[in-house]
């Protein structure tokens, strides 16, 4: 209870601007919260459809795995089912990677979203906490001159406790929301990172495919050179 009184007592010092900064900082969780509960989402809805895709996957029955994705949400399956699409209508690998990427290009704005926003909240608080520094050192400077002496003392404590209780919070704010925002980036790099490996991945298996079909068929025209 005391560390509450405190802390209470502290913001109540710091002055006006320590309002702005509290602001800042329940703006920063409500985005925090939001963006880990939905990238925390995809990743569990990945994880449960790369778990069933990848071992037909790697058998090369594209039509199992067409018919898994047909129906999932999930960031994966998206970017798998536009691979699907292409698979056997077009020869080249190079399209099927060249709209895997441009699926991809519409799931990552999803993933970062909002998130760029928490570093500049950050700055936003250091600032506003600066600001609160130097609007209190103006309280010191003008209780200086214009009181009385003997409460010059006085006064001028007050002023410079409101400076550097406002620095204080506005550093204890931006700190944790720098410190989430490279937590988040990191998280949304690692889904991103999970969809370039799904994508290479399918790649392969279709590469593959298309080899042993090729093969198949060549030991088809040799022996029926041979039995010529």
């Amino acid at each position: 209870m005391e560390f509450f009184y405190s802390m209470v007592k502290s913001f109540t010092a710091g002055g006006a601007f320590m309002y702005p900064i509290l602001f800042v900082g329940a703006i920063a969780i409500a985005i925090t919260i939001e963006r880990y509960i939905t990238l925390a989402r995809m990743s569990n809805r990945n994880q449960r459809t790369w778990s069933r895709v990848e071992p037909v996957l790697t058998t090369g029955d594209f039509d199992k795995v067409r018919e898994l994705t047909s129906k999932d949400e999930s960031p994966i399956a998206r970017v798998l089912s536009m691979g699907l699409a292409l698979e056997g209508a077009v020869r080249r690998r190079d399209d099927v990677e060249k709209a895997m990427q441009e699926s991809m290009i519409e799931i990552v704005p999803q993933l970062e979203k909002r998130t760029h926003y928490l570093a500049t909240l950050a700055n936003v608080a250091t600032l506003l906490g600066l600001l609160g520094t130097v609007s209190g050192l103006i309280h010191a400077f003008a209780a200086v001159a214009t009181v009385n002496p003997a409460e010059k003392a006085n006064l001028l404590s007050a002023s410079i406790s409101e400076a550097m209780n406002c620095t204080a919070f506005g550093l204890i704010t931006a700190v944790p929301i720098l410190v989430v925002h490279a937590f988040l980036q990191s998280k949304t790099q690692g889904l991103n990172d999970g969809l370039e490996a799904a994508a290479i991945r399918f790649l392969n298996a279709l590469a593959a495919r298309q080899a042993a079909r090729a093969q198949s068929r060549l030991e088809i025209v040799q022996k029926a050179q041979s039995a010529a």
